[in-house]
């Protein structure tokens, strides 16, 4: 059987310790120092992750004020359109309107004028037939004054020759 010695076991504990020592000094820092640096770059990565996402909703909010501040002045330009397509749609309504009632006076007036003039003619051509009935009638060729006296007086009577004696 084995019997361990004291000096053994001394041996065994001074080795250990010695063994500690150069492993806490050679591996135990270092990877202990790696750790510390490796966890500091994970804090530091996660810190700035979460100021990255609040600039980006800080962000996002803005973008969202912007746009609907764009589709509120979208509207505001389409309503304004529309105010104004509909005040040209009314101004070019009135316009034809007013286009219109000159055409239609103004026809008027030029009915009324043909209407005179046929009136005229219409006197002028009827004296000349009372003219030639009467002269038919009395068998005789009538002198210039006497077709003027006729006429006045036929005109007269239809009312609206002039009132000579």
């Amino acid at each position: 059987m084995l019997v361990p010695s004291l000096a053994t076991f001394l041996i065994t504990i001074v080795n250990m310790a010695i063994l500690f020592f150069v492993l806490r000094a050679v591996l135990f820092r270092p990877v202990t120092k790696f750790m510390e640096e490796r966890t500091k770059k994970i804090e530091d990565a996660i810190s700035q992750a979460e100021k990255n996402k609040n600039q980006a909703k800080l962000m996002l909010g803005q973008y969202e004020d912007q746009l609907k501040n764009a589709e509120g002045e979208a509207d505001a330009i389409i309503r304004a359109a529309r105010e104004t397509a509909q005040q040209q749609a009314e101004k070019i309504v009135a316009e034809g309107r007013e286009q219109s009632e000159r055409l239609l006076a103004n026809a008027k007036k030029q009915l009324e004028a043909e209407e005179l003039a046929a009136m005229v003619r219409f006197r002028a051509e009827a004296a000349a037939l009372v003219v030639a009935a009467s002269s038919r009638l009395v068998q005789r060729d009538l002198s210039g004054e006497d077709n003027m006296r006729f006429a006045a007086l036929l005109l007269r009577e239809a009312g609206g020759g002039p009132e000579k004696n």
